[in-house]
């Protein structure tokens, strides 16, 4: 059979096993049909690029689709990206806390974990503690180490993702320039006895606002997520991808002056994160005689009523929205989530009166500011599906294929 000109693929020539797999995944082409109009390969070599999908696992047929003459006939066999094959890890560090779970390749989390994990004690200790909870997690979801793809890692500190290393972060002392992902990788092969498998790190915001725009604004095209906790820190995804800068510090909005004198944790004096995190709110019911160290205790007192707690979130979320009016103005985002600890009724009724008060109308007309859907797992859900989308990535995937002989 003559092959019609194809459409060329990233590669630059002829879509590859990869493409097909991210067509099917994303649902574009989801049968042999579709796939050959879509790439404009001959069935005969979209049959071949299949067969390497399904000896390695990832495509399955699903149920037939409808049928697509008026004359009848058989449907077409619809075809789906198999997530029993793999497991993905994904852990979530914050200053005094960490989460950690194993996930399907669609997001399902299977098992997990929280904990006291102290980010103070350094990245050595941190790790070694995180790859013994995840070989205990593999354990209670019942699947093999041998079925990790990859291992997601959110941290509160500015990451530069071509190296995975956090870059002089103000909450995470001692892990300025560490190797983050050859130490998880290396715990893991310690706890489970499994090879090293591929690590991505990124900062905590920009994980949370990944999973939160995918599991529920998938059609916005400009989201940005606040997270306000004991620091504060926001991440941005422009067009389904996550905005990260030249080298990882864009979103950093926690250090922005704001014109007062309260000395932050990074040594400069007037940031944002300095008087109106959750920090800076259990700083200052601390000093009147109110039990707060954290932004998890701030958090607590706001759950349970306290009226002084609720002031100060309040003015907190003014000081915010101040700084969020230049962020609406310049990103015009359709979305505008707050997440963290913080992330309550008051904080978000004094967000709301600066930022319509100071962004121009026109910024906000077509704005939702909402609160966080997927909560405490936020990050944990966009760092799994940052490992998937990076080893299935098509190029990726090639090389993938072509290590498992297929």
């Amino acid at each position: 059979m003559t092959e019609h000109p194809a459409r060329v693929g990233r590669a630059g020539g002829p879509a590859g096993a990869g493409e097909l797999l991210e067509l099917v995944r994303s649902g574009r082409a989801v049968t042999r049909g579709a796939l050959q109009q879509a790439t404009g390969l001959s069935r005969a070599t979209v049959g071949q690029r299949l067969d390497r999908l399904f000896r390695a696992g990832w495509l399955r047929e699903g149920a037939g689709g409808p049928v697509g003459s008026p004359l009848g006939g058989r449907p077409s066999i619809t075809l789906e990206f198999d997530d029993s094959h793999a497991v993905v890890l994904a852990a979530d560090l914050d200053t005094r806390h960490a989460r950690a779970a194993v996930l399907t390749l669609t997001g399902e989390i299977l098992a997990e974990h929280s904990g006291t994990l102290v980010i103070g004690d350094g990245p050595e200790a941190v790790l070694s503690e995180l790859g013994r909870w995840l070989g205990e997690l593999l354990v209670k979801a019942g699947r093999p180490a041998a079925e990790v793809c990859g291992i997601g890692l959110a941290v509160p500190g500015p990451v530069d993702t071509g190296t995975g290393r956090v870059v002089q972060p103000p909450m995470m002392p001692g892990w300025d320039g560490y190797d983050i992902t050859g130490r998880l990788s290396r715990a893991f092969t310690e706890h489970t006895g499994a090879p090293a498998v591929p690590v991505l790190v990124d900062n905590d915001a920009n994980l949370m606002a990944y999973g939160e725009q995918r599991a529920g604004h998938p059609d916005c095209a400009a989201f940005v997520l606040v997270k306000v906790s004991t620091g504060i820190g926001a991440g941005v995804v422009v067009d389904g991808s996550v905005y990260r800068g030249i080298d990882g510090g864009a979103g950093d909005i926690g250090h922005i002056r704001v014109g007062a004198d309260a000395l932050c944790r990074c040594g400069s004096h007037g940031c944002l994160a300095a008087v109106a995190s959750g920090g800076a709110v259990a700083r200052r019911l601390a000093e009147s005689g109110v039990p707060a160290a954290s932004g998890a205790d701030v958090r607590d007192l706001l759950a349970a009523g306290h009226p002084q707690a609720a002031a100060l979130a309040r003015e907190a979320g003014r000081r915010v929205g101040d700084v969020l009016a230049t962020v609406v103005t310049l990103l015009n985002p359709g979305v505008l989530m707050i997440a963290g600890d913080l992330a309550g009724t008051p904080f978000l009724t004094g967000v709301r009166e600066l930022l319509y008060q100071r962004a121009l109308p026109r910024s906000t007309a077509h704005l939702d500011v909402v609160t966080s859907r997927l909560g405490e797992r936020a990050a944990l859900i966009g760092a799994g599906a940052l490992v998937v989308e990076h080893l299935y990535a098509p190029e990726r995937a090639e090389e993938r294929l072509r290590a498992l002989g297929v």
